[in-house]
């Protein structure tokens, strides 16, 4: 676990700030409508039926499979023939070889299907199902998720009975709370049970508590509900709690699994004997305490029409059909953060593919951790929307993922340092995966490396870097020992690698994927070199190693630009069976990488902009974490309209009537299902339109739509540990905060149409261009800067 992590993290909190809620005139019908509740480590989805309620419930570590020797001993003695061969272009044959040596020993991960084998899946832990004896019409029904409080609400009436429910997943005292309450005497009656499809039994413990225990291929795990009730009776029988004619009953929800504590019933015991013990107003008080922490960091006002008392998937459907709605995109992004703060604490382990929300005993490919996207893609808001703590998760698990990767390295490649290929688990699973076509991504550990760097670039935390710096240079040291000379091109390249799950025409007409040295894998590479080389230079430590990396990433192949005018996706020009194929992997260097900007790479920037004018005109874009995607590339470009439709875009085509991002059917399923990388992708777009700082400047609304005439945002932090505040109107900066946490010059940028009036407190101001100027700031201080007019 990382060490430093307590106190490194500089806050401002608005508590002025309340964000629209989300909500529903109608309950939840199926699972992804349901309203998403958590604390990190467990979650809960709320249906909010009046009759019989439903509460699905997780916890993070509740996983099938087990530790596994997945390396292949086959595959070092194929690894020349394989490299000979594709230097040869003969990819038939390399790629017979690849198959039959290279991959992992075994089945893998059963191409995302393996609850019942060793690679494992992610699973529900069951649900908690409320049966309510209310008898007569429900009038005045709503269901709403409270972004403020992270509290879910549901308020109906019965007769002349009013009802509300309250539900929450406290961070402070570890449990799942519910409240059900009446504004008349005795009107709750209610009978509780737990309930799990497989590998569990219920029973219970006391007369206000049920215990539900199951057993995993790895795992014990239990769950305990407990009830308390005013007035009224309770009582307990083998499997249900019943409650009747109560005042209010307040439940509480504990849950953990044996992955890591084996005392684990003990501590579940103790955390319901501890929350047992404390009013209702208590546990509320203290969860949403310690959630605004975290959420109250940061704002964002987009101004528009006041859709407040349309219900939210209505406003949704009308964007489906053209509506502009800014404020529903304002609180997108705010969910955005929610479900962050809720999926991803300190001390937990990092979002998977739905965060920590998952229904299902097999869930959709194994709702795992994919390293050619969807992982990284989960935490590109963490530093911009001030959740930099958020991120930790992510660092203690690339952290562990090294000595199973430096086995896989060793054993695959003869290589020091250590890797990670496509797929990974809680297990360590690093090998290349069953499939050379998506499963044979060797760039998986660089790219995971880059969020060290961005840490340390958006915080300038020494004590982090000099925690880090080891897991770079063994992330570095293997790409120094697997890169070969490309004896044609003489550049340094990966051999064999892939493009992520697409493929190319070869010469000999016939779709391979298996190749030397494609666009993403030398982008994350030439990342990687520059960071590990200057982290070691900061730390001034290993300059003879540096000084190696730097000749290295010379030799690495720039960004090509080929026939279509487009940014080449492998070494060498091939044409694409799919030219609209959902993976933009050739432009990382674009987004999130910096080897291509507007500013310093123009050339290079027009063909991006090709790139993906030619992907779109193909029907790229039609999975919701590439149409977020999407908007992080045309934002990078300044291309604030485009973004602004893609934004649009993400919502009318690849949204869930509760905000969730949905991807295309996971076999056997029919319809969309939840993939919470777009919505965490989105997320950082929407940031990335408003401010930008990876050009060694501070970028003010890089991307400002016209349908974002008038707003503000508050607490976004950029690069060189700052933090800012800006407010426009007409699409021009008033002003803009600026909050350093260190001593230092800064550039700040802005648009062309903006001119800078003065800075108070007094600062050194040197103007650089029209839109540009460097200000020397003090730590600690605010320094605001006024645009063409004051404001209040």
């Amino acid at each position: 676990m990382i060490h430093w992590r307590l106190g490194l993290f500089f806050v401002s909190i608005h508590l002025c700030y309340a964000a629209d809620p989300i909500w529903y005139a109608q309950p939840a019908q199926e699972w992804e409508e349901a309203l998403p509740i958590g604390n990190g480590r467990l979650a809960a989805m709320v249906f909010g039926k009046v009759e019989e309620e439903r509460i699905q419930f997780n916890e993070e570590s509740l996983w099938s499979g087990a530790p596994q020797d997945a390396d292949n001993p086959n595959a070092l003695k194929a690894l020349p023939q394989i490299r000979q061969l594709l230097f040869e272009g003969n990819y038939r044959e390399a790629e017979k070889l690849t198959y039959e040596n290279l991959l992992c020993k075994g089945p893998g991960s059963l191409c995302g299907k393996s609850a019942e084998a060793d690679f494992g899946c992610y699973q529900t832990f069951g649900d908690l199902f409320l049966t309510f004896s209310n008898e007569g019409d429900v009038k005045n029904y709503r269901r709403e998720l409270d972004l403020n409080t992270a509290v879910v609400r549901v308020t109906y009436s019965i007769e002349e009975a009013n009802y509300t429910r309250e539900y929450f997943v406290s961070a402070p005292d570890q449990v799942c709370v519910i409240r059900l309450s009446c504004d008349k005497p005795g009107k709750i009656s209610v009978t509780a049970r737990l309930s799990r499809e497989e590998k569990a039994s219920v029973c219970n413990e006391g007369s206000d508590s049920l215990v539900m225990k199951g057993h995993l291929s790895q795992l014990d795990f239990l769950a305990k509900l407990q009830g308390s009730a005013q007035k009224g009776t309770l009582t307990a029988t083998d499997n249900t709690l019943i409650i009747d004619k109560a005042d209010s009953v307040t439940l509480r929800l504990a849950a953990g699994t044996d992955f890591k504590e084996k005392s684990h019933e003990k501590i579940v015991a103790e955390q319901i004997s501890s929350a047992a013990q404390k009013f209702f107003s208590q546990l509320m008080n203290a969860h949403i305490h310690e959630y605004q922490t975290y959420f109250q960091r940061a704002e964002l006002h987009l101004e528009g029409p006041d859709l407040s008392t349309i219900p939210t998937d209505l406003r949704l459907q009308a964007v489906k059909e053209g509506a502009i709605d800014p404020k529903l995109l304002a609180q997108y992004f705010q969910f955005g953060r929610y479900l962050l703060i809720n999926s991803s604490r300190p001390g937990c382990l990092p979002a998977n593919l739905q965060g920590k929300w998952a229904h299902l005993i097999q869930t959709p490919w194994n709702c795992d951790y994919h390293t050619n996207i969807n992982l990284q893609m989960n935490y590109w808001a963490a530093e911009v929307a001030n959740l930099a703590d958020c991120h930790v998760p992510l660092f203690d698990f690339i952290s562990e993922l090294q000595i199973p990767g430096e086995r896989t390295a060793k054993i695959h490649y003869d290589a020091r340092g250590w890797v990670v290929h496509h797929i990974t688990n809680v297990w360590g699973f690093t090998p290349p995966a069953e499939d050379a076509r998506w499963g044979l991504f060797p760039a998986g550990s660089g790219w995971l490396c880059q969020h060290l760097w961005e840490h340390y670039a958006f915080n300038e935390d020494l004590p982090f870097l000099k925690w880090a710096y080891p897991i770079l240079k063994g992330a570095a040291q293997f790409y120094l020992d697997f890169l070969v000379e490309e004896p044609k091109s003489h550049w340094l390249v990966t051999s064999p690698s892939s493009s992520p799950e697409n493929r190319f025409y070869a010469p000999d007409g016939k779709k391979y994927s298996v190749c030397n040295g494609p666009s993403m894998d030398r982008q994350i590479i030439w990342d990687l070199f520059i960071h590990t080389s200057q982290a070691a230079k900061i730390l001034n430590t290993d300059l003879e190693f540096a000084g190696l990396l730097d000749t290295a990433r010379s030799k690495i192949a720039p960004p090509q630009i080929g026939k279509y005018g487009q940014i080449q996706e492998w070494l060498e020009d091939f044409e694409e069976p799919e030219p609209g194929h959902r993976h933009i992997s050739h432009l990382f260097a674009l987004y999130p990488g910096h080897q291509i900007s507007s500013g310093k790479t123009p050339e290079f920037a027009r063909a991006a902009r090709k790139t993906l004018e030619r992907r779109l005109e193909h029907g790229g874009g039609h999975t919701g974490w590439s149409q977020a995607w999407i908007i992080n590339f045309w934002a990078r470009l300044g291309a604030a309209e485009k973004a602004h439709e893609h934004l649009n875009a993400l919502l009318s085509k690849s949204t869930l009537p509760n905000l969730f991002d949905s991807h295309p059917p996971f076999r056997p399923h029919t319809k969309p299902l939840f993939q919470i990388d777009g919505n965490f992708g989105a997320t950082a777009g929407i940031a990335e339109m408003l401010l930008q700082s990876h050009e060694g400047a501070i970028h003010l609304l890089p991307a400002l739509p016209s349908s974002w005439p008038k707003g503000y945002y508050k607490g976004l932090r950029a690069r060189g540990n700052i933090e800012v505040d800006v407010r426009w109107e007409n699409g021009e900066i008033l002003a803009a905060h600026l909050r350093p946490f260190k001593t230092g010059k800064y550039i700040v940028r802005f648009p062309a149409k903006n001119h800078l009036t003065s800075a108070n407190p007094a600062a050194e101001l040197h103007p650089l261009s029209e839109d540009a100027i460097q200000i020397s700031m003090q730590g600690g201080k605010e320094y605001v800067l006024i645009f063409n007019a004051l404001i209040p």
